[in-house]
C-alpha cells in the first residue's frame, strides 16, 4: 500500500538517477520555450542546423572589461549583484545584467542576444528555446569545460542538444503545490495524501477551516499549468504520455486524459471564487497571508512567499491520482531550468566563461541557492536556507521530469492545457477532451 509521507519530513527512496530521467525527453530537452522554432530557418551567426557549435572557450587570465548576463529572473538580481561584485573583485571582470520578463525573454531572447550586442553569458529555458538557440548557433558547446564536471550529471541533461552540452541547467526545481502544513495540522491531517481519496479529504478538510484549500491562478497560464505535472504523473499510461499526444499515437480523448480532467474538475471546486480572472500576485498574497493552504504552482516561489511574510513551515503536496492501495509510480515532480550558456556571438567570450565557472562553484552556488531559494543542480553544495534544507530529500525521491514541458508544439500544448480551464469553468471532461484533440489534430 503507498504510505503517505509526513508533513514535518520527507525520507529518501532513491535518486531520481534511478528513475525516468534518462529517457528521450531530457535527450531531445523538450519543454517551454516562445515562438522560438520559427525562428530556424532566419539563419545568422553559427545557424544551419547540422554545424557542429563552436567550442566555449575556457576561462583564463585573458578575462577582462565588461561581461553582459541576460537571463530572465528579475527576482535574482539582488543575489547574482552580490556574486558578481565578487567576481569582480577576484577577476577584474565587471558584470551587467540585462533582464526580461519571462515570457518576454522567451519569445525575443533569441534575437536579441543573436549579434552579441547583450548577452555575452545568457540563459535558456529547458526544451524548445534550447532547441531554438541550438538551431541558430547561439550557445557554444560547454563539454569540454573543466566546470562542467562540478554538476550533478543526471541533472544536467536538459542543457544537452544533439550529444552537445550547450548550457549547463542550474536550478533543480519542483514543480508541485506548495502547502502550508501549519493549517494542514490545524485541519487534523499530519502527512501529506498519497492517493486521490485522501488528496479530497485534505481539500474537505481545509475548507472546514474556513480557508480556501488551492489559490489558483487561471489566468496566468505559465504559472496556472504547473498543476498539470503531477496532475499527469501517474495517470498517463507511461512516462512520455504528452510527447505522445504530439506524434499522435496518444490522444486527449484517451480515458487516462478523461479520468485526469474529471479529477481535476473535482479539484476545482476547492479553488477560491474568480479563479479563472486570477493572476499569480492574488493568489500569492492569498497564500503568503494564511488565507490559502497550497499554492500550486512550485518550489520556484518560495523566495516570493518569504519575502511577501509567509512564515510558516511548508511541504509539497503533489496531486497524486492513484487510488487508495495503489502504489505509485512517481511521488513527485523535477524539473532542471535555467540554463547557463554562452552567446557564440559574445563580445567578451573569455569574461563570460570565467562567470560561468563562478557561479559553477559550490561554494557560490550554495549562495545563489540561499539567497534565491531554490535548490541547484550543482554537487557538494551546503545549503543554509532552512526551506531548501527542509525540501533536499526530494531530491532521492521517485520523481518525474515534469512532463508538462515534452510538448513541443505550444499551440498543442495550449489546447491540452486549456481542456483543464474548460472542465473547472463548466464544460464535462469528455467535451474539454474532444475539443483539444481537435486543436491537436489541427497541428499534426
Amino acid at each position: 500500500m503507498n504510505s503517505p509521507r509526513s508533513l514535518r519530513s520527507t525520507l529518501p527512496v532513491r535518486s531520481p538517477r534511478a528513475t525516468a530521467v534518462g529517457r528521450r525527453s531530457l535527450l531531445t530537452a523538450v519543454g517551454v520555450g516562445g515562438a522560438g522554432a520559427v525562428l530556424a530557418a532566419c539563419g545568422g551567426p553559427g545557424s544551419g542546423g547540422s554545424d557542429e557549435p563552436a567550442a566555449a572557450p575556457e576561462p583564463g587570465g585573458e578575462a577582462s572589461g565588461t561581461v553582459n548576463f541576460y537571463h530572465w529572473r528579475s527576482e535574482d538580481k539582488t543575489v547574482l549583484e552580490e556574486l558578481a561584485s565578487a567576481f569582480t573583485e577576484q577577476s577584474g571582470v565587471t558584470i551587467e545584467q540585462t533582464i526580461d520578463p519571462s515570457e518576454q525573454y522567451q519569445s525575443t531572447a533569441a534575437q536579441k542576444a543573436r549579434g552579441g550586442d547583450i548577452g555575452d553569458a545568457l540563459t535558456a529555458f529547458r526544451g524548445t528555446q534550447l532547441d531554438q538557440f541550438a538551431d541558430l548557433g547561439i550557445f557554444t558547446d560547454l563539454g569540454d569545460a573543466s566546470y562542467v564536471g562540478n554538476y550533478e550529471e543526471n541533472l544536467i541533461s536538459p542543457g544537452r542538444h544533439e550529444g552537445a552540452q550547450l548550457g549547463l541547467p542550474y536550478q533543480l526545481i519542483f514543480n508541485m503545490p506548495l502547502l502550508n502544513t501549519e493549517l494542514a495540522e490545524q485541519a487534523g491531517v499530519s502527512e501529506v495524501p498519497g492517493d486521490w481519496d485522501a488528496y479530497l479529504d485534505l481539500m474537505d478538510k481545509l475548507k472546514g477551516l474556513g480557508v480556501t484549500p488551492i489559490a489558483w491562478p487561471g489566468n496566468d497560464p505559465a504559472n496556472a499549468f504547473q498543476i498539470i505535472n503531477s496532475m499527469a504523473m501517474n495517470a498517463g499510461p507511461d512516462d512520455q504520455m504528452f510527447a505522445k499526444i504530439e506524434t499522435g499515437e496518444n490522444k486527449a480523448t484517451d480515458d487516462w486524459w478523461i479520468d485526469a480532467l474529471a479529477k481535476f474538475q473535482e479539484l476545482s471546486s476547492y479553488f477560491q471564487d474568480n479563479f479563472s480572472g486570477s493572476g499569480v500576485d492574488g493568489v500569492l498574497s492569498l497564500f503568503s497571508q494564511g488565507e490559502a493552504a497550497m499554492l500550486p504552482t512550485g518550489s520556484y516561489q518560495i523566495g516570493q512567499v518569504r519575502e511577501a511574510g509567509g512564515e510558516f513551515p511548508l511541504e509539497f503536496a503533489p496531486m497524486m491520482t492513484n487510488a487508495a492501495g495503489e502504489e505509485p509510480a512517481f511521488e513527485g515532480i523535477f524539473n532542471s531550468t535555467f540554463i547557463l550558456g554562452i552567446n557564440s556571438a559574445a563580445q567578451n567570450p573569455e569574461g563570460a566563461a570565467a562567470w560561468i565557472e563562478h557561479l559553477s562553484d559550490p561554494v557560490n552556488a550554495a549562495a545563489y541557492g540561499d539567497g534565491t531559494s531554490q535548490h541547484v543542480t550543482v554537487k557538494g553544495v551546503e545549503y543554509q536556507n532552512e526551506d531548501l534544507k527542509a525540501l533536499a530529500p526530494w531530491a532521492s525521491k521517485r520523481t518525474l521530469l515534469a512532463p508538462r514541458f515534452q510538448f513541443l508544439n505550444l499551440d498543442i500544448r495550449s489546447a491540452i492545457e486549456n481542456s483543464l480551464i474548460a472542465v473547472a469553468t463548466g464544460s464535462t471532461p469528455e467535451q474539454a477532451a474532444e475539443e483539444a484533440q481537435k486543436l491537436v489534430e489541427e497541428q499534426l
